[in-house]
């Protein structure tokens, strides 16, 4: 099925639930790198997902209560998020499909209230979730 081709400055849009952590999420924006362009911006093409990354957001997960932070990242696309039989400079085309996995990375970890003690932190390293990407591109699309 054809879809939306993604361009760069294009947005992936988490979703806040990562596991039983819960992420204040930020859009990441897309680096397209493909030699194709769409209304003058460079076409994404496999690979470029790697170029989303947000720091600096804030999560709990209980008992976990107190904030901490982290950085989301996309994981993994979804099958339908590669062109299959289109490419742009032998590179598989992204398109906008369903939803992508993520990742959400511990940078500073939450922590659970321990009164009289010092508070316990969150011991998870990392969250899986996931997202969708936002395209500003009404007009192209592939398969």
């Amino acid at each position: 099925m054809r879809d939306f081709v993604l361009i760069d400055g294009d947005q992936a849009l988490f979703k806040p639930a990562f596991g039983k952590a819960s992420v204040v999420v930020k859009p990441g924006r897309l680096s397209g790198s493909g030699p194709m362009k769409i209304s003058s911006k460079a076409a994404c093409v496999s690979g470029d997902e790697g170029s989303v990354s947000v720091a600096g957001c804030p999560y709990t997960s209980p008992p976990y209560v107190i904030p901490g932070t982290g950085t989301l990242e996309i994981s993994a696309l979804a099958g339908d998020q590669l062109a299959p039989a289109s490419n742009t400079g032998s590179v598989q085309l992204m398109v906008k499909g369903t939803n992508f996995t993520a990742s959400f990375s511990v940078d500073s970890p939450a922590m659970q209230p321990n009164p009289p003690g010092p508070p316990v932190p969150d011991p998870t390293p990392k969250y899986s979730g996931s997202g969708s990407f936002q395209t500003t591109n009404s007009k192209v699309k592939a398969g």
